[in-house]
């Protein structure tokens, strides 16, 4: 593959939308082409400065003021009493209980539901933070930045990069091997990854804040990897690999083992 067709895919990788054979022979050009490594990287920061750096602009003055005379005009044609429509009495107390009833259910209803969207928005976001992560961590020269499969190593080594270090385990014995760690972003927060390797799968844990974190035992799917949340000790985490069904249901149980 040449930059030229890397160029046309990787914003199509990005969101997700690149099918697993594309994503495989992109991925092999971006492991020996710095420049479209640099233009990935690039493609999340303009993501995050959007997100969290977008300028909001107020409604100008013009504006406001002919949204208040237009009201005030529909207040005055409401007011004007009419000759031609009467309702019963009976009726307007029970169109008026109506209308509380509605109010009071709103208010109590509305800010749960624009809750609850809200949260679930901000975990889908996640989700697709993990996936980037995970992607542009396998495009890159190494998917670590600290090398060791000592778990005695790893751990120390994020202490005073974030504010809680990781339970680090080594499952070498079992066939998951410890590799290394990295800082990685979910959204604004740096997070610590444990990355581990099973044959030539590469397996990135993202250690995760109680808030961000998607429910436990959630899992999601996107060309062809998985990602699966778990405890890690006390700490939610959410698993990324492309290993099959049995592999990673013995990874889930080893990792939520770990103390």
């Amino acid at each position: 593959m040449d930059c030229k067709t890397a160029s046309e895919l990787l914003p199509l990788y990005f969101d997700g939308e690149l099918d697993r054979v594309s994503s495989r022979e992109l991925e092999a050009h971006l492991d020996g082409c710095a420049d479209c490594r640099d233009v990935l990287v690039g493609l999340d920061t303009l993501r995050t400065r959007l997100r969290d750096e977008a300028s909001r602009h107020a409604a100008p003055e013009l504006l406001r003021a002919r949204i208040r005379k237009d009201l005030a005009a529909r207040a005055a044609t409401a007011a004007t009493p009419t000759a031609t429509f009467r309702m019963p009495r009976a009726r307007w107390l029970a169109l008026a209980a109506s209308w509380v009833i509605m109010f009071a259910a709103g208010s109590v209803f509305v800010p749960a539901w624009n809750q609850a969207g809200a949260a679930g928005d901000a975990r889908d976001q996640v989700a697709r933070d993990v996936f980037a992560g995970h992607w542009r961590a396998l495009a890159a020269n190494s998917p670590y930045d600290v090398v060791s499969t000592d778990q005695h190593t790893v751990k120390p080594w994020f202490e005073g990069k974030i504010a809680v270090a990781p339970a680090v385990q080594d499952f070498a014995a079992q066939g998951f091997a410890l590799a290394g760690g990295r800082i990685d972003y979910v959204g604004s927060a740096r997070v610590p990854v444990l990355v581990y390797r099973h044959g030539h799968h590469v397996i990135d844990v993202f250690v995760l804040s109680q808030n961000d974190a998607p429910p436990q035992g959630k899992r999601i799917e996107s060309q062809g990897y998985v990602m699966e949340t778990v405890m890690l000790g006390s700490q939610p985490a959410a698993i990324v690999s492309d290993m099959g069904d049995v592999e990673l249901a013995r990874f889930v149980q080893l990792l939520g083992s770990a103390r």
